[in-house]
């Protein structure tokens, strides 16, 4: 199973770290084990600035390559909501060398992945979704702010990667990330269900 994440798709969330626009789906992975077991997420030793960054998440239901933007929607039947934890410190000391994140996005437990909804349910063009750290809102994302639809996405991933069955999509994580503390509790809605919830020890 791969975890496949993409970067930088909401422009507020680009301009809120400094980052530029991009023309096409900035991409890193993060390995099977980064998935959080359980509900309490540990923050690393490694880190004192660990930020949330809450996503959409598409769950690929059959494989392909070179998938077709027109029929991309025929490879996922679930999407669900994730973490993806950062270690920011970390990745701005990597990113100010020229190297690679995966030290500071791939570590294990920072893939939270929620529970997964059937995709026909819901209007996956104007899709909202929020994170809450101890009942307050913190982030509030919608769909149509994405600047690669999830079917571009995986039409794009496709002509680099494989795609198999059980693979994840993060899709990328609209403006308002930020750096969790011990004892917080963080809750995610997909529209009104709620499709996770953490402790941070």
């Amino acid at each position: 199973m791969k975890i496949i994440c993409i970067g930088r798709n909401y422009s507020e969330h680009a301009k809120e770290l400094g980052n530029a626009i991009p023309d096409k789906p900035v991409i890193f992975m993060k390995p099977d084990t980064a998935v959080l077991k359980g509900n309490d997420f540990y923050i690393p030793e490694f880190s004192d600035d660990v930020h949330y960054e809450l996503e959409i998440v598409v769950k690929i239901s059959k494989g392909g390559k070179y998938i077709q933007k027109e029929t991309a929607n025929k490879h996922y039947e679930e999407i669900g909501l994730g973490i993806d934890f950062t270690a920011r410190d970390l990745q701005s000391d990597l990113k100010s060398k020229g190297l690679p994140w995966e030290l500071a996005k791939g570590f294990d437990g920072s893939a939270v992945v929620g529970s997964f909804f059937k995709k026909e349910n819901y209007d996956l063009e104007n899709l909202q979704f929020s994170l809450l750290k101890n009942k307050e809102q913190v982030q509030h994302g919608n769909s149509k702010d994405m600047m690669f639809k999830i079917d571009d996405i995986i039409a794009f991933v496709s002509q680099y990667f494989t795609l198999r069955v059980g693979d994840l999509i993060f899709t990328g994580t609209p403006e308002g990330v930020g750096k969790v503390s011990e004892n917080d509790i963080l809750e995610a809605y997909l529209e009104e269900e709620k499709a996770l919830d953490i402790r941070i020890l």
